[in-house]
């Protein structure tokens, strides 16, 4: 019978194979790159032979996580690096899984592991297959000139398109050592457009609370009035606020929690706090609050 630390090592194993798997589409030919890739060959290859061992020690998850988290780093880097961002589009029908950028159980006790596994290996796959198909056959009406499903692709492109870009945002609204609050502009900007955190913190956990079925609750940044505000959306795209972009996002769809916390939402949304990644939020708006239309 595989011990806990083995099935846990097994699993991290699957994950390395999931990013890999997601990979495929980035077309870089540089030597960081190819290096990065040998490198986490190198150690999901390590990994699998931790994985065999009749003993594992905490030294051995320990060094495994703390290179996990090193080349993840540097893969975040890639894929936010200026040259990549101004050079590479997603060719239509051709949205991928992003990985986690943690292991599955990396939230726990807050969020299982069976629901980060599910949500993100199931839902937001079938978001990004959605999408696809919805550009490719919106791409066909228009080589045929036959437009009489437009409506029904279109909408199916607003409901999955934003399916997967807002999970994009959320795996990284989370992070194992998240909690706390907000430092620099981002909190200083929060106590001004809110009064104070704690204020904002508490209309946000309400606005996640009041979502009629499933949807959003989310921090953004009005271009229109140059200022922070709490938004929420139902399923992924409707009684949303528009010319806006996201800080900072909850699902709170059933399968983000159901799993968990049953109809408890309320518990989910108090929880979720600890492991908020502020530090990716502030990121997200150091890179936009200087960016605003003509103010009305």
């Amino acid at each position: 019978m595989r011990s806990k630390k083995q099935e846990y090592v097994k699993e991290l194993v699957e994950w390395g194979e999931s990013i890999e798997a997601s990979l495929t589409s980035i077309e870089q030919d540089t030597g960081e790159w190819k290096a990065w890739k040998k490198d986490f060959s190198d150690w999901k290859e390590k990994a699998r032979d931790v994985s065999q061992q009749d003993t594992i020690s905490d030294e051995d998850i320990q060094r495994l996580q703390l290179q996990a988290k090193k080349l993840l780093d540097v893969l975040q880097q890639f894929n936010t690096s200026e040259e990549h961002r101004a050079t590479d589009s997603v060719p239509i029908g051709k949205h991928t899984l992003p990985p986690l950028p943690y292991s599955y159980d990396a939230l726990e006790p807050y969020i299982s592991k069976e629901i980060m596994k599910l949500h993100h290996d199931q839902h937001h796959q079938s978001y990004v297959e959605g999408l696809n198909e919805a550009e490719q056959q919106l791409q066909q009406l228009r080589k045929t000139g036959k437009n009489r499903l437009i409506r029904y692709w279109l909408r199916q492109q607003a409901f999955h398109g934003s399916g997967h870009f807002l999970h994009t945002i959320f795996w990284n609204s989370m992070s194992p050592n998240g909690g706390g609050k907000p430092k620099g502009d981002l909190l200083q900007r929060i106590n001004r457009d809110f009064g104070s955190y704690s204020a904002f913190k508490r209309q946000f956990s309400e606005a996640a609370k009041s979502v009629e079925a499933v949807g959003w609750a989310l921090l953004v940044w009005e271009l229109r009035s140059g200022r922070l505000a709490i938004q929420t959306a139902e399923k992924h795209q409707q009684m949303a606020l528009w010319d806006v972009i996201p800080i900072l996002l909850l699902d709170v769809w059933e399968h983000a929690y159901y799993l968990q916390y049953d109809n408890k939402r309320g518990e989910y949304v108090d929880n979720w706090w600890n492991i908020v990644n502020w530090r990716n939020a502030e990121k997200r708006f150091n890179r936009v609050k200087n960016l605003t239309w003509e103010l009305f």
